[in-house]
């Protein structure tokens, strides 16, 4: 890349996984107009704040938590499902930090996850074929042709809808509902109705009695509201539509660098991360902490490659790594990665996503993740890292607050005959609440053995 850098240079290059069939491409161009000239969704300035809040993760000083829907939908856009989820993360934040010893870095899968990859161009069904549904942002889900022409005027309402999550979310974590006595008031309830609540008790019992300790001392939610009472939530998605992304780059009138301001984070996908290709190039021009998603085919030069081309100049904060790579694969693939990035000195935040590499269909046909895999390689990620001496840095779950039955397993033992029960994705199966806080507290045991700085478990 030059320093010539612009948000449409990705243009000259390949670009995959994008939609080239609008019927009316002056359509899309109008519509692309339409979004340079709407409000910034996030600002640079909180983008800085999220980098500075992931270079202390890259140090060792900090967890992230990353999570959120496969892709959010027109059609499930509600307060209730985005207050659920917003929730959940700050419910299994806390776990974390007291069972880590560190702050968590908290970011929501929200306010822009619309698009979608797809392994195939089309499906059929029957005698029937069609494109693929590929998010809300780009087409529909029903499967008939109207629905699944690519319609541009979906950009504005991806749009309106992040704008409408981002405010209701700036509300939450600033208003008093991320109160840390509510908080842990809803983690209490979990574990008394949890069928493996006894497991949890412990802990959360400890919790409850640092609450008391720090009431005592006179730190409570008036005396320190910004402590106890709000919190910092940021949010991210694939960068996937760059047209979408483009659009929405803007100068930062401060610092004259380009900041994407549909999110805080943006990430490349598994299918999207060629060296030479149109979202790599877009990432490097632009100014806010990204991501890339390192699979299971991904070789240690090409991934020191990407890393060059991605952080150039080695900042910490500017770049995490999320590892998808299976239950059954990640141990043969993570070691030699990770020692290859501690061996280059890559300032990088690695993270852990459990979800992809361990999805599979059922006997019934839904697509599902069992809840035992996923635990079993974030359990592997954090004792390789630990045994690489690298910083296990966080998870990147999909997940919700509603009570979905799409992944089998965990305290209630959802089975592959329960999965039709409440089976509401658009894309992939995703954790439920009391999945996802269960995973919470087995990651935290894990953790419990984690709770010195790197830089003196080295030194050990």
């Amino acid at each position: 890349m030059t320093q010539h850098w612009t948000p449409q240079a990705w243009r000259t290059h390949p670009a995959k996984h994008m939609p080239t069939d609008y019927p009316d491409a002056s359509a899309v161009e109008r519509v692309e107009q339409t979004l340079r000239g709407m409000p910034p969704l996030v600002f640079a300035g909180e983008a800085r704040e999220l980098k500075s809040k992931l270079a202390d993760v890259e140090a060792g000083n900090a967890f992230l938590l990353q999570g959120g829907d496969c892709a959010e939908s027109f059609k499930e856009f509600s307060a209730d499902n985005i207050r659920d989820t917003f929730r959940l993360i700050l419910q299994m934040a806390v776990v974390l930090t007291f069972a880590g010893g560190k702050p968590v870095v908290k970011v929501g899968r929200m306010a822009g996850q619309f698009a979608k990859p797809r392994s195939e161009p089309i499906e059929t069904i029957g005698e029937a074929t069609l494109p693929s549904y590929r998010g809300d942002i780009i087409n529909g889900m029903d499967f008939n042709e109207a629905d699944r022409v690519p319609d541009p005027d979906r950009l504005l309402r991806a749009y309106h809808q992040s704008s409408a999550t981002l405010n209701l979310l700036r509300a939450f974590a600033g208003g008093g509902y991320a109160d840390l006595y509510n908080i842990h008031r809803w983690t209490l309830g979990f574990v008394g109705d949890s069928p493996q609540g006894a497991r949890y008790r412990e802990l959360a019992e400890k919790i409850s009695e640092s609450l008391s300790f720090l009431a005592a001392l006179g730190v409570t939610p008036e005396s320190h509201p910004d402590l106890l009472h709000r919190v910092d939530f940021f949010t991210a998605h694939e960068a996937l539509l760059l047209g979408y992304e483009e659009a929405m780059t803007r100068v930062d009138s401060t610092s004259g660098d380009w900041y994407d301001t549909s999110a805080h984070l943006l990430w490349i996908g598994e299918r999207t991360r060629q060296l030479d290709g149109a979202h790599v190039n877009f990432m490097q021009g632009i100014k806010n902490p990204i991501g890339v998603k390192v699979g299971p085919t991904l070789e240690a030069d090409d991934l020191l490659r990407l890393i060059e081309a991605l952080n150039a100049k080695n900042e910490p904060g500017r770049l995490t790594l999320y590892g998808r790579f299976g239950s059954d694969k990640v141990a043969a693939r993570l070691p030699m990665l990770m020692a290859a990035t501690k061996r280059a000195g890559a300032r990088v935040v690695w993270a852990i996503d459990p979800m992809h590499g361990n999805t599979l269909k059922a006997n019934n046909g839904y697509k599902t993740r069992p809840f035992d895999r996923i635990l079993s390689e974030v359990k592997s990620f954090i004792e390789i890292a630990e045994a690489e001496g690298v910083h296990p840095g966080g998870v990147h779950l999909e997940m919700t607050g509603q009570n979905v039955t799409e992944c089998t397993g965990g305290a209630r033992a959802v089975s592959e005959g329960d999965l039709a029960d409440r089976y509401h994705t658009h894309c992939d199966p995703r954790l439920n609440g009391e999945q996802a806080l269960e995973l919470a507290f087995l990651v935290a045991e894990k953790l419990k053995g984690a709770r010195q700085p790197l830089e003196h478990r080295k030194a050990v």
